[in-house]
């Protein structure tokens, strides 16, 4: 009797041994998730990593602030036996905010289902956008510990809904092995919005880029604490300003109205060094067409300006450097100057201090010289901002596109509940890189 109860005892605790595992790893719930990303040297693109279908394979993306959502070549041998072409009038077509339907001329395959809801996926590097079938597959990424320090379990998200294209041109201009478009945009599919969902942690993600070509920085998907080498939490140092939502997409579109996907702030002024520069203050907020107003952007390399702000902003910069020595400008930027004009400082080259003044005077995204300037050659820097030229066309455009050099050190945190900007300006005042999360 006593053998027969140890017996049932050891069957018992072998199948809790056996059970208990796959419990813990489907209730598992993350409080945030973590993403590499790293600048690509030959494109100045920022890369991510996700691990997508079954069986499970990395895919490549470029990483896109404002993209409406995650979009992927289809058309290089796509296998999974988990794909599902999203079918007219279902769920993933309404999330998708798409009612077009489209029909498949080959053969059935990834990319090309009869009966299936289609969108447009951009190749916002490019410029170039096409029609591409709505599906869902399983996508897995690391999760971010509690304590915010460093990866914990691998998490997977069946049914993801993303955007499969059969043109494998969509992928032009891309940076090498990349194989598509991470959008962070704020859709109901763009990823942060998407992960957010199935998981139930808050609808936030922060994104703090390295200048490295070599180091990795960070992207983090749900809630803080966000905590970099030598232990500090980045999230603490953040200022806020509402995010500011154009109605109107920037993206072309062949299905009419879109929703826009991009993230906006309201760009009050600009000083530098506590001069302000004069310029049309209408041109800081966005007008009907959805023209106009102040732009994030992970794919413009620099900030860019319309051609009275970008001329203003040059002539205010240089009257505030008189005793550098001027030199002939180097593409893409206008204003260069002898890198010997300038020493060091913890922040970068000690250049005039710029500051983007948003809702109030006290509420200041202050640029140092770590994010103004460019080193163009050993001898030559240049103030890393770019001319966006004055015409508007059919599309609409932001007339200030802060671009990734400018982000570059800094962490941004977005929160979309709250509709608000988080933002730390330099973290190199902090002792500290985006290249210091410990991966």
């Amino acid at each position: 009797m006593a053998s027969t109860f140890y017996i049932l005892l050891l069957f018992c605790c072998n199948i809790v041994f056996l059970i208990s595992p796959s419990i813990a790893k489907t209730s598992f719930r993350p409080k945030a998730l973590v993403l590499p990303v790293t600048k690509d040297a030959a494109t100045n693109q920022y890369v991510t990593q996700l691990h997508q279908r079954t069986p499970s394979v990395p895919v490549k993306l470029t990483v896109d602030l404002g993209g409406h959502f995650l979009w992927v070549d289809c058309n290089d041998n796509y296998v999974s036996s988990t794909y599902k072409p999203a079918r007219c009038r279902t769920t993933p077509c309404s999330l998708a905010d798409t009612s077009v339907c489209g029909v498949c001329n080959g053969d059935q395959s990834p990319g090309c289902n009869n009966n299936t809801c289609i969108q447009n996926p951009f190749n916002s590097i490019f410029g170039s956008s096409t029609t591409a079938e709505v599906a869902q597959d399983v996508i897995s990424i690391q999760s971010l510990t509690v304590d915010g320090s460093k990866p914990g379990k691998v998490v997977s998200k069946p049914n993801f809904v993303f955007s499969c294209s059969g043109l494998a041109s969509l992928t032009a201009g891309l940076a090498s092995g990349v194989k598509g478009i991470a959008g962070l945009g704020r859709t109901k599919i763009g990823l942060p919005s998407q992960f957010s969902s199935a998981f139930s942690f808050p609808n936030k993600f922060a994104i703090c880029l390295s200048p490295s070509t070599t180091s990795n920085g960070v992207i983090f998907l749900g809630d803080s604490p966000y905590v970099l080498l030598p232990a500090i939490d980045i999230s603490k140092k953040l200022m806020y300003t509402p995010l500011i939502k154009n109605p109107i997409t920037q993206a072309p579109t062949f299905f009419g109205h879109e929703s826009s996907g991009e993230y906006f702030i309201r760009v009050r002024s600009i000083k530098i060094n506590g001069k302000a520069v004069p310029l049309n203050t209408s041109l800081l907020s966005i007008d009907r067409e959805g023209n106009g107003g102040t732009k994030i952007s992970t794919v413009n390399p620099y900030t860019v300006l319309e051609t009275t702000i970008y001329n203003a902003f040059l002539s205010t910069f240089d009257k505030q450097v008189r005793s550098a020595t001027k030199v002939a400008p180097v593409a893409p930027f206008g204003l260069c100057y002898d890198s010997k004009s300038f020493g060091n400082t913890r922040v970068g080259l000690g250049v005039p201090s710029i500051d983007l003044v948003l809702q109030n005077k006290k509420v200041v995204w202050k640029i140092f010289g770590a994010n103004s300037m460019v080193q163009v050659s050993n001898k030559v820097v240049c103030l890393g901002f770019v001319d966006g030229g004055q015409e508007v066309n059919r599309v609409p455009r932001a007339f200030i596109i802060i671009g990734g050099h400018q982000l570059e050190d800094n962490l941004l945190q977005f929160d979309l509940p709250k509709s608000r900007l988080g933002f730390s300006s330099s973290l190199l005042f902090s002792q500290t890189t985006c290249a210091n999360f410990n991966f």
